[in-house]
């Protein structure tokens, strides 16, 4: 798999809002900061924070655009991205969009999510 292949699957699996889609794609120690400035460090803490997420916000849209590279080779990958989300949350339509910098390792011969940040639009 290529880190552009990556991508794709992770923004497929994450459409899914099925963790056991996720887990895959990530290092056991993962850290991801979202944009509302929560920071989840290992897997195990990042699956509570997904789940948690994916229980709030029902029948969700995600996509990843704009994606440009600041690092690629055979074992490290960094990208910035903006994403979009929308679903409804206590029955109520909600959106939103930001900017996103991660940080991909080849390990075992597939690549997998070291860390990612995730900010509010226009942070950079």
């Amino acid at each position: 798999m290529k880190p552009e292949e990556f991508i794709k699957k992770y923004e497929i699996a994450l459409k899914t809002q099925d963790w056991k889609n996720v887990a895959p794609l990530f290092h056991d120690n993962a850290c991801v900061t979202f944009s509302n400035g929560t920071v989840h460090m290992g897997k195990q803490n990042v699956r509570i924070a997904f789940e948690h997420n994916f229980s709030l916000i029902k029948n969700e849209k995600y996509a990843i655009r704009n994606v440009r590279w600041i690092l690629k080779n055979e074992s490290i990958a960094a990208f910035v991205f903006e994403f979009y989300w929308e679903g409804i949350i206590n029955e109520n339509p909600t959106k939103g969009n930001g900017i996103g910098t991660t940080v991909l390792i080849s390990e075992n011969e597939k690549w997998i999510l070291l860390t990612e940040n995730l900010s509010k639009k226009g942070a950079y």
